[in-house]
């Protein structure tokens, strides 16, 4: 039996190929994770079978060449990245030396409030990191109560990709441990949010003071087919 409109907006459980479907070259792409932990690996490696390209992508890091995030840029397929640091992948460097990929970086600190404005709905924030220094340059500078600051842009993108321990059928996410990192942020600040749970369960089932990501953020969820960056550290 098909499902009704509302059943549909209340399970949002769907299929790999459905949620790269919305994922197309040219796209601004957010991610979770930090150093590959928190990086869902099936979207992941969907997205490079699916052989998209010219990708704008914002996240932590530029990941470690072989593992998570990091195999999208080793392989050539993005354009710009927006991050806290690329020190963990070479080719990222490299690609930015050899002029084939813009990087714009951001304090670590800035950059999660940046994303985090985004998924609020403000326009940016205001910050002292970087005052008197080559960071000020093609940015606002105002100065409230006597003390100056910069404005940083608030973060949105076309796609979030989003890797949770658990999610239920209408979206609600739980983390693990180091894994939640950034992910919560992201989840908010993508027009369209996709995300890759270990495991699925029912509506009802998730412990609601174990939800860090309310369903509303959420608009697909995929089960993951397994993960990749739990080696980068060994």
């Amino acid at each position: 039996m098909e499902q009704t409109h509302q059943e549909k907006k209340m399970n949002k459980v769907g299929t790999l190929d459905e949620a790269l479907s919305y994922i197309h070259s040219g796209c601004s792409l957010m991610f979770g994770g930090f150093g590959g932990v928190g990086n869902p690996p099936t979207l992941i490696n969907g997205i490079l079978e699916k052989g998209v390209t010219d990708l704008t992508l914002i996240g932590n890091d530029a990941g470690f060449p072989t593992i998570g995030i990091g195999k999208v840029v080793s392989q050539g397929k993005a354009k710009k990245l927006i991050v806290s640091h690329i020190g963990s992948n070479p080719i990222a460097g490299k690609l930015l030396m050899e002029g084939k990929m813009e990087v714009e970086f951001s304090p670590q600190g800035t950059l999660a409030e940046r994303i985090r404005a985004g998924g609020v709905g403000l326009g940016g924030i205001l910050t002292d990191i970087g005052l008197d220094s080559m960071v000020e340059k093609g940015k606002q500078k105002i100065s409230i109560n006597g003390k100056d600051f910069l404005v940083e842009a608030a973060l949105t993108s076309d796609i979030s990709i989003v890797y949770a321990k658990k999610a239920d059928t209408f979206g609600n996410l739980v983390y693990e441990t180091s894994a939640r990192n950034t992910n919560p942020l992201v989840a908010m600040a993508g027009q369209y949010t996709i995300v890759e749970a270990e495991e699925i369960v029912e509506l009802g089932e998730l412990d609601p003071e174990h939800i860090i990501t309310p369903g509303i953020y959420v608009d697909i969820v995929v089960k993951s087919r397994g993960i990749d960056w739990k080696w980068a550290w060994e």
